[in-house]
């Protein structure tokens, strides 16, 4: 879309602005918006039930509200802010995510989260657009790396000046931002939907081959038999297999090298994260006591919340100097394709597996009694050879697609920045 810039700009005398149309003022944030004061108690109703909107529920930079949470829900007990609906709920700690959202009803914010209202001169969807502007976040930036923890106080954005259009514009702006944003919205959506179909497609291409072998082309390309006859398993997940594979209990199948824990004396964990990659457990270790190796293993996730949640790779093959602490198991395939072996692993479910309330966990006798199917050392090699190709082709689709998305993201941040900077003219009745 090529929009007309304004017929006639004037220097704002605010550097994060520039020049704005000449019709337009520049003028103190407080003068044009209200940052409410005062808390409630979220413990007494009818606060207790009113969705409480804390930074963790607002989608960075596209002013997204991901979940809508009650007070009760979330066990609030220290005061927090009232909201009416159409307020501006702007999170001011790191700025640089720009979290905001628009109350879609009255509601609670946290303390973390100022809820704005705009007076009578200005409207609070064009507060929303500029405060989810590239300007806006490089200004909000520049401020908050003042203090020790990222945010923006009170006085601080009191003090903004910022460019006010009149409000017929205003309206317009939003209007126009409303509609174009809505456009990129739903591209990215049906781009993030073919990407999450492509990987369904990885996955079931992985799961397919590593427990019924490679497809009748592939298999005689290799020198291998093209439909071989079946055999049942005896194991639900995995059905019919090859007559010719093997059934073996994991602990047969691999080395497991969760004791032999090599120390890191005296490096704290965010140096040697800056070096060597990372597998395990997150947000729990602050020091590496654990395990350092440069040699390509396989790695098992033992922390039960991240098996249950999947929030990481539960299986990974580790290529390189890696460390890992001790919530994640280190196997080493005794013979065979380890490119094969960490296939398996990743295709197998380990949730019946995974014992304990508080701390669920995956322990090393469970994961050894896994069964799992064991092709002759050729033919491991040629499935995973026939993967590597075949995921790399998938694995290219995907990040194509995520370069678009990353595009189009871009297109939409430079699109709301223009627009609320004065750089082009969408004012009704303006010809694109």
């Amino acid at each position: 879309m090529k929009l007309p810039a304004y017929p006639r700009t004037k220097p704002s005398g605010v550097e994060w602005l520039g020049d704005v149309p000449e019709h337009w003022d520049t003028r103190k944030f407080s003068r044009e918006v209200m940052i409410a004061e005062g808390q409630v108690d979220p413990e007494k109703e009818p606060y207790l039930s009113m969705m409480l909107v804390g930074p963790e529920h607002v989608e960075s930079g596209t002013g997204r509200l991901l979940a809508k949470v009650t007070a009760v829900e979330q066990a609030a007990q220290s005061g927090k802010y009232y909201c009416r609906q159409g307020d501006v709920v702007y999170s001011k700690i790191r700025p640089a995510l720009r979290k905001l959202v628009i109350a879609p009803e009255d509601c609670l914010c946290s303390a973390d989260m100022y809820p704005l209202r705009a007076r009578e001169r200005f409207q609070n969807e064009f507060i929303y657009w500029l405060f989810l502007s590239q300007s806006f976040a490089a200004w909000s930036v520049l401020e908050s790396d003042r203090v020790a923890m990222p945010k923006i106080n009170r006085d601080t954005l009191n003090e903004l000046r910022m460019p006010v259009p009149p409000l017929a514009e205003q309206r317009s702006i939003a209007a126009f931002l409303d509609r174009e944003t809505g456009r990129v919205d739903r591209l990215v959506a049906k781009k993030r939907e073919l990407i999450e179909r492509l990987k369904e497609k990885r996955t079931a291409l992985i799961s397919r081959t590593v427990t019924r072998g490679l497809p009748p082309a592939a298999a005689r390309a290799a020198g291998l038999p093209a439909n071989p006859p079946l055999k049942p398993s005896t194991l639900d997940w995995l059905g019919d297999i090859p007559a010719h594979w093997n059934i073996v209990p994991l602990r047969y199948a691999f080395y497991n090298l969760d004791h032999r824990r090599i120390p890191v004396a005296g490096e704290d964990r965010a140096t040697v994260e800056k070096i060597y990659p990372y597998y395990g457990a997150s947000g729990i270790i602050d020091h590496v006591e654990d395990y350092l190796f440069d040699e390509t293993l396989i790695l098992v996730a033992e922390d039960g919340a991240n098996l249950l949640s999947r929030s990481t790779p539960l299986a990974f093959l580790a290529t390189g100097k890696y460390w890992v602490n001790n919530h994640a198991h280190i196997l080493k395939p005794v013979e065979g394709d380890i490119r094969y072996w960490a296939a398996v692993l990743q295709t197998y479910d380990y949730t019946p597996l995974v014992t304990g309330a508080a701390q669920p966990k995956l322990t090393s006798d469970r994961l050894g009694s896994i069964r799992l199917p064991m092709p002759p050392p050729d033919e491991q090699a040629a499935i995973a050879a026939y993967l590597d190709e075949e995921t790399a082709k998938l694995d290219a689709l995907v990040g194509k697609v995520e370069e678009a998305v990353e595009r189009l993201q871009e297109y939409r941040t430079a699109l709301i920045t223009a627009a609320v900077t004065g750089k082009i003219d969408v004012r009704e009745g303006v010809a694109p």
